[in-house]
């Protein structure tokens, strides 16, 4: 044995030795990395920015929509008032949801009739709170044409009459 001491090695000794050396692995991996990353990038066929940007909006979108129902115009460009009402407005006016006055309740719709039509287009077309209840811009389907909201009105204030 020898007599010789060894010196102690200091905690700050001991972390610049550890530092010093996981500073190289780690470089080498990053470039690996780097590298690896690199070759699939060019190999992927069809690499461009557009494509790429449509795939990931492709995965991204929801995975189902909803389409409460629509009305178009019949043949001669006329809108069923009562095909739009069936197809949407019904699922709050036939039940009250929301505060909506039901079809054909004459005493719910009296005062909003005596507004004036031009006032319940406005609410049917821009959407309305008030005190009893909402109504939702086009009943919620932005889809629907001024004119189909228009004959949903026409078609309800018929009911009420």
């Amino acid at each position: 044995m020898s007599t010789e001491k060894m010196e102690k090695t200091t905690v700050t000794q001991f972390l610049a030795a550890l530092i010093g050396a996981l500073i190289p692995v780690l470089l080498v991996i990053f470039l690996l990395f780097k590298l690896v990353m690199g070759i699939q990038a060019t190999h992927i066929p069809g690499n461009d920015a557009a494509a790429a940007d449509q795939e990931v909006a492709q995965r991204l979108k929801p995975v189902g929509e909803v389409a409460i129902g629509e009305a178009k115009p019949e043949a001669g460009g006329v809108v069923d008032g009562k095909k739009v009402y069936d197809s949407l407005c019904q699922a709050c006016h036939a039940t009250g949801a929301a505060g909506a006055p039901k079809a054909g309740d004459k005493a719910a719709w009296g005062p909003r009739i005596a507004q004036g039509k031009e006032t319940l287009f406005k609410h049917a077309l821009g959407g309305f709170a008030g005190k009893s209840g909402a109504m939702p811009a086009k009943g919620g389907n932005p889809a629907l044409s001024d004119a189909e909201v228009k004959a949903a009105v026409e078609y309800m204030v018929g009911l009420a009459k």
